[in-house]
């Protein structure tokens, strides 16, 4: 049996006429950036999420930038981010000219580690920027303490959470601002490359607005240097369709994870996620933790599994960020998942016996190498 990591096809048929019809408004109409599809996005994105503004972006990274800035983050700043995530976060610190500061990861949710923050604050830190990987939301009531302690912010990068839930409530409006990517393999993806923040604060929405479009909100008046940060028709149309169908797709995801945990459970090599019992976790990956990871995705791949690493080096240890003079060793947990952790094939229209193959094989592997 062949088992994609991820099959873009298989929801075509559910929402490819609509968004064929919907492209061709937008080639009659010739408006291709910023219009009516981009505000429909925003106002259906601000209201799935509980919050009250979302800014449409042209790719996540760029979220992860306009977050920082739009709180006046600037050069010299510190920003607190965990070493297991997506280079992209990092960037959006790095970007605004700001500093990096990598804390470890609690080692059964992956998600930046409460406890190891404080230590890390400088009179230079700025914002606590956690990262609900993989789908789960980061612990944000502990973080959300310290950061009033100190008083200093809080901003999320949600860009694998989409619908996620903390305490009863979906991220995007409970801290300052959160940044988001809608990159094709996202629970919530575009066609291309597309992105957003959220937030509840009418000033950060507002410069954030400016920031996307050449710090104009009116054409050929600049009141800030801004960038070139606009989302396009097309990819707002996508996911304008397909937030139709975001909340169906989250409970398939769950039930796909649900079903894996039941299939594995007795695997003694295999440590399946934790999810935390206050929070909604949404799979935008599901991740294991196994015994001789290497060994056992080449097995999987001969067996037509495909399979991911998510991530295979810490941040602290990339050679982008061998300037901040991070040493191996510094965060033990991050660098033990490195080793350990394999993305199995997640996807709202994946069948049950897909996963059953899958685990199957998995133990066919345990059950010949031990």
């Amino acid at each position: 049996m062949e088992v994609p990591f991820l099959d873009l096809k298989a929801q075509l048929p559910q929402i490819r006429e609509e968004i064929e019809e919907r492209f061709s408004r937008i080639i009659d109409n010739t408006a291709f950036v910023c219009g009516r599809e981009v505000k429909e996005f925003e106002e259906t994105f601000a209201r799935l999420h509980e919050t009250k503004y979302a800014v449409g972006l042209s790719s996540g990274t760029d979220g992860n930038h306009l977050a920082l800035l739009s709180c006046e983050i600037g050069q010299g700043d510190e920003v607190i981010l965990p070493a297991n995530t997506f280079i992209a976060t990092a960037e959006g610190v790095s970007h605004s000219g700001a500093i990096p500061v990598f804390v470890d990861v609690d080692e059964k949710t992956f998600n930046i580690d409460v406890n190891k923050i404080e230590e890390r604050i400088t009179s230079r830190t700025k914002a606590i920027n956690p990262v609900h990987l993989f789908g789960q939301p980061a612990d944000l009531k502990p973080i959300r303490e310290i950061a009033e302690k100190y008083n200093i912010l809080v901003i999320e990068d949600a860009s694998q959470s989409h619908l996620a839930e903390y305490e009863e409530k979906r991220v995007g409006g409970i801290s300052e601002v959160t940044s988001w990517s809608f990159y094709p393999g996202k629970n919530l993806g575009a066609w291309g490359e597309a992105g957003a923040i959220t937030t509840n604060n009418e000033e950060i929405y507002l410069k954030a607005r400016k920031m996307r479009d050449h710090g104009s909100d009116r054409k050929y008046y600049h009141d800030l240097i801004g960038f070139n940060y606009r989302m396009s028709e097309i990819q707002a149309a996508v996911l304008n369709v397909k937030m139709k169908y975001i909340e169906e797709w989250t409970e398939k995801r769950r039930k796909n994870a649900e079903l894996y945990n039941q299939l594995l459970a007795d695997v003694e090599q295999v440590i399946t996620p934790k999810e935390l019992d206050h929070v909604k976790h949404v799979y935008h990956l599901y991740v294991i933790r196994v015994k001789n990871r290497d060994e056992l995705q080449q097995y999987l791949k001969e067996k037509g599994i495909h399979t991911g690493l998510h991530y295979p080096i810490p941040l602290h240890l990339t050679q982008a960020y061998a300037y901040l003079g991070y040493k191996r060793g510094e965060f033990p947990v991050a660098e033990k998942l490195a080793d350990e952790i394999l993305s199995l094939p997640m996807y709202s229209e994946l069948r049950s016996e897909q996963i059953e193959y899958v685990c199957r094989k998995i133990k066919d592997f345990y059950n010949t190498q031990f």
